[in-house]
């Protein structure tokens, strides 16, 4: 029987701002029901390399697959880009994205949130959506939120609504961009235990985290980038309790200072 091909797969992936170097050749695979994690000091490269799996972001050099199939591009260098917008936008909404800043539409309620993608991109029928995007809701704690405006939310309701706003476009993984950064701590384990909850489901999933024990917790792979190069990765149990590079110990050690 033949392996599937991972949900996502970047391979020797380079990124530049100008003359700036983000992604220096970075490989990167997720497995249809793992979770990988992706940890590093601020300015690593973690939130573009995600940015660049949901090309939200061009990347000038190397490949990105979605279930085996390569991103099809035209030009090169800085002025590469996805040759195919179809294909952008399927793999996008199979790929959906949780942001730190929730980004949430202020003026409609939660309920109107969640179903406005399935509707309006995927042209689903509204009732089939409605249904869904209550369940998603109740699903995330915040049923009884569906009404209300994202304002009337804390920042912990307003992030597990913007998860299930990414659930109901039954994407093919899940990928969050610092999910609990810009939460305070007693608001930040309300969204730990929905990705907690999410991963022993066995969802596909991509976290670029600063929480490592959320990372330790969750990840079936922890990838430690350092400088646009990943330069550990490995199982959770291994990865933080024998770490093998003097980057990710000293890295470990201040966060664990912090």
């Amino acid at each position: 029987m033949t392996t599937p091909a991972p949900v996502i797969e970047i391979r020797d992936l380079h990124k530049a701002y100008g003359a700036l170097e983000v992604l220096k050749g970075v490989s990167i695979a997720a497995p249809k029901g793992h979770v990988v994690s992706l940890i590093g000091s601020s300015g690593s490269g973690k939130s573009t390399l995600l940015r660049c799996c949901n090309l939200l972001e061009d990347s000038q050099q190397g490949d990105v697959l979605f279930k085996g199939e390569p991103v099809a591009w035209r030009g090169s260098g800085h002025n590469r880009r996805p040759a195919d917008a179809k294909q952008v936008l399927r793999i996008r909404t199979n790929l959906s994205m949780v942001f730190q800043q929730f980004n949430l539409w202020a003026h409609m309620t939660i309920l109107q949130n969640v179903m406005e993608a399935p509707v309006t991109v995927l042209g689903r029928e509204r009732a089939d959506v409605e249904k869904a995007a209550r369940g998603y809701l109740d699903k995330v704690g915040i049923g009884d939120k569906s009404d209300a405006y994202p304002a009337q939310l804390s920042g912990g309701q307003q992030q597990r609504a913007a998860i299930a706003r990414a659930l109901c476009m039954e994407p093919e993984a899940l990928l969050f961009d610092e999910p609990t950064s810009a939460l305070d701590p007693e608001l930040e384990q309300e969204v730990v235990k929905v990705i907690k909850d999410l991963a022993a489901e066995g969802r596909t999933m991509m976290i670029v985290t600063h929480d490592m024990k959320l990372a330790a917790d969750v990840s079936d792979t922890v990838v430690f980038l350092h400088q646009g190069l990943i330069e550990e990765q490995g199982a959770p149990d291994t990865l933080f309790a024998a770490p093998k590079s003097e980057r990710l110990r000293g890295f470990l050690s201040a966060t664990h200072a912090a």
